[in-house]
């Protein structure tokens, strides 16, 4: 077998310790790699195809056309070549909507483009869907965070893994640089898509990396990415340590709607004006509450389904069931009425 280029090895070998440090997979595991096209997740694409034997796991791409280029087709193309090259199944979903006047074009792709992954997973069997966010994007999240006034629950930036065992999202480049993936492509003579919108500096995290990060670093004379990095690992351990013991903020009143039987809601609106730590120190004080089994996959269920879309429905440990509502989250002990 040929020897892998030094900037191809470094990658791998970086994304096997995160892999196994946080647990990310398991013998057998389907996974749903969203690929854009654009340098990361290409990188995580062919990180995952060389390195699918060594973890047992099978492969799915999902891309998702936003419609919000003119060329946006063109992306699709592409990924769906990749699919071909590398003999994988293909999973293409197209934006049926479009931000409504106001609406953060950020947000509203992210989520669009998120709940068409969590459809295709459901649909496909994949139990794990792996993003392309990098050290980079980490460092941005956190100065963001600090921006904003941001305290421990905000720092601690993007989760390596986040949700429920069975439907969980994986960062598996997210100790690996934005220079290392570049490197990476060009190791392996790969051409990726590139993104104009990524240009654009009226988009807050577009100005972070493109002007503010590079100011810093010429101010202080030093690289910051990793540092900040850092940062959200510390702040992430400070908050797991925390959690046990904390005295988790009971929701509001009106946030919680006891129906007959035992049906019982819990406002969407009231976590999603939460930082995603927070949220989950917010649910697992309700369920101790109303006295329901309290768990980490019941947690992380129900607040995948309050960051989708209405209808979803997850089984929950304890012969408990949930369904996202309009308004609420309805947790019963039996199939959730309509």
């Amino acid at each position: 077998m040929p020897r892998r280029p030094p900037a191809v090895a470094r990658v791998l070998e970086r994304v096997t310790k995160t892999a196994r440090e946080h647990e990310m997979f398991a013998p057998g595991d389907l996974v749903l790699v969203s690929c854009s096209g654009g340098p990361d997740s290409v990188c995580l694409l062919y990180s995952l195809w060389h390195l699918r034997r060594l973890f047992k796991i099978r492969l799915a791409i999902f891309h998702f056309d936003h419609k919000l280029r003119p060329d946006s087709a063109n992306d699709a193309v592409y990924v769906r070549r990749l699919a071909e090259r590398l003999k994988l199944p293909f999973h293409l979903r197209e934006a049926d909507d479009a931000p409504l006047k106001g609406e953060s074009i950020e947000a509203w792709a992210r989520e669009a483009r998120q709940a068409a992954a969590r459809d295709v997973a459901e649909d496909v069997g994949a139990v794990a869907m792996a993003e392309g966010h990098t050290l980079d994007d980490q460092a941005e999240t956190v100065l963001m965070a600090a921006i904003k006034g941001s305290g421990i629950y905000g720092l601690v930036g993007i989760w390596p893994t986040q949700g429920p065992k069975a439907a969980r999202r994986v960062q598996l480049l997210i100790d690996v640089s934005r220079d290392e993936v570049e490197a990476f492509c060009r190791a392996l003579g790969l051409r990726p898509r590139m993104d104009p919108t990524n240009a654009d500096t009226n988009l807050l995290r577009n100005a972070i990396r493109l002007e503010g990060i590079p100011a810093l670093e010429r101010a202080t004379g030093r690289e910051i990415r990793a540092p900040l990095a850092r940062v959200a690992d510390e702040m992430r351990s400070i908050a797991l340590e925390r959690l046990p013991e904390s005295r988790s903020p009971l929701p509001a009143k009106g946030s919680v709607r006891f129906r007959r039987g035992d049906l019982i809601d819990l406002s969407v609106m009231l976590l999603e004006e939460r930082s995603s730590t927070d949220a989950f120190r917010v649910v697992r004080a309700w369920l101790k509450e109303v006295r329901l089994p309290v768990s980490r996959e019941a947690i992380e269920a129900i607040l995948d389904l309050a960051n989708g879309r209405a209808g979803r429905r997850r089984d929950l440990p304890g012969g408990l069931k949930a369904v996202r509502e309009k308004e609420y989250v309805r947790v019963s002990r039996s199939s959730p009425e309509s």
